[in-house]
């Protein structure tokens, strides 16, 4: 397997949280562009790869390794410093439609896991996310 970028690791979380229950919502494609547009850690990525990044993704988690050699993959490449910030990503992707399915939330806690994150940060970054997405009805 090709080894990512910081970025394209990133972006790969993203995709993996939002096709963890077979669909890619709108809402959750939208919000991988929103992200990648607006957060500081994509300052320098050209957002006109997105694209290319998910489908790279996409063909790596239809490899013999799967889902584990991509979160292998996306370990080894992230700095221990980022690893709140791309579980954060990944977080937004799947609550951007409103609804965490069991899938989502099964691949969430296999995404905490391989980043070894506390409970405390997963906690703190989960009620953050539920917060901006809340809508007056």
């Amino acid at each position: 397997m090709p080894v990512p970028t910081t970025h394209e690791a990133l972006i790969y979380l993203m995709v993996i949280a939002s096709a963890s229950d077979r669909e890619m919502s709108d809402a959750e494609l939208g919000r991988i562009g929103a992200v990648v547009r607006s957060w500081p850690v994509f300052e320098d990525f050209d957002a006109d790869r997105i694209i290319d990044v998910a489908q790279d993704c996409q063909r790596l988690l239809n490899d013999t390794e799967g889902l584990e050699g991509v979160l292998d993959l996306v370990a080894d490449v992230l700095p221990a410093r980022l690893r709140d910030t791309a579980y954060a990503a990944a977080f937004e992707v799947a609550a951007a439609d409103l609804e965490m399915r069991l899938e989502e939330v099964r691949v969430l806690q296999l995404i905490r896991r391989r980043l070894d994150l506390d409970t405390l940060t997963v906690a703190a970054i989960a009620q953050g996310a539920k917060a901006r997405h809340r809508t007056l009805t």
